[in-house]
């Protein structure tokens, strides 16, 4: 994959791309990632990127002719996924994660001020993506979030094959409970059945956990999850001890 952020702010990328999981994807060329100062492509002898609104109001708005420049200089054939982090966007979420896994090339613009130029949206976006209902001060975090949970799910990315498949939210489900040495720790045991050396068992136990754990904290989840007859046995064994708990 290529990636490809452009950002008023390249700095702030410097130490997260450069540790953990990101860094060895790039090590080991499962991902081209590079950060692009939008200011480079601005034709101002002030490196100016950004201008008041039409119309009056607060605030600065980027400008559209330098957004262009720099996304085309770096997608000649428009073929590109190009994403603009935006409050009134798509909410980012796992399913997306797992979409956007399979392009060869994602461009993200960080927004900031008051907005960009309508422009940018009409002629240059793809996609234009929200991390949730709250305001930050630009869309370099809401791009790190999304580079880094794109890039987890490249094959090869993660240690385990499995892990990404069997994360929160992949499934549906929140994860269930994990647990290592030591087997008792402050009168606190390991569940025994992950000790038992059961491997049918231990699987049910922990699809009943990510089940039980998902209704408690995000039943919303339930009514989207793809649910065997197995899990829908469960739950209603799970919802059956919680009533009789109430009593």
């Amino acid at each position: 994959m290529r990636l490809d952020i452009l950002t008023l702010f390249p700095r702030m990328f410097e130490g997260p791309f450069d540790e953990s999981i990101i860094k060895r994807a790039r090590e080991k060329g499962l991902v081209e990632l590079r950060v692009v100062n939008i200011r480079d492509f601005s034709t101002d002898k002030h490196r100016a990127v950004d201008d008041y609104p039409f119309g009056g109001g607060g605030g600065m708005v980027l400008q559209v002719e330098p957004i262009a420049r720099a996304v085309r200089s770096l997608d000649r054939e428009g073929k590109a996924r190009v994403i603009l982090t935006s409050p009134q966007g798509r909410l980012f979420n796992q399913d997306l994660a797992w979409e956007l896994s399979r392009e060869d090339h994602i461009i993200i613009i960080c927004g900031h001020y008051e907005g960009v130029d309508e422009r940018v949206r009409e002629a240059l976006v793809t996609d234009e993506i929200s991390v949730g209902d709250f305001v930050l001060t630009g869309g370099e975090i809401p791009a790190l979030l999304i580079a880094d949970a794109v890039v987890r799910l490249l094959p090869g990315a993660l240690g385990a094959e499995e892990g990404a498949a069997e994360d929160s939210f992949s499934t549906g489900l929140l994860e269930y409970p994990q647990y290592t040495r030591p087997e008792v720790w402050e009168g606190r045991w390991v569940p025994p059945v992950l000790l038992s050396g059961n491997h049918e068992e231990i699987r049910l136990w922990r699809r009943r956990e990510a089940l039980a754990r998902t209704l408690e904290r995000r039943p919303d989840l339930l009514r989207t999850a793809r649910l065997s007859e197995e899990d829908l046995r469960l739950l209603a064994e799970i919802e059956r001890e919680r009533e009789r708990e109430g009593e």
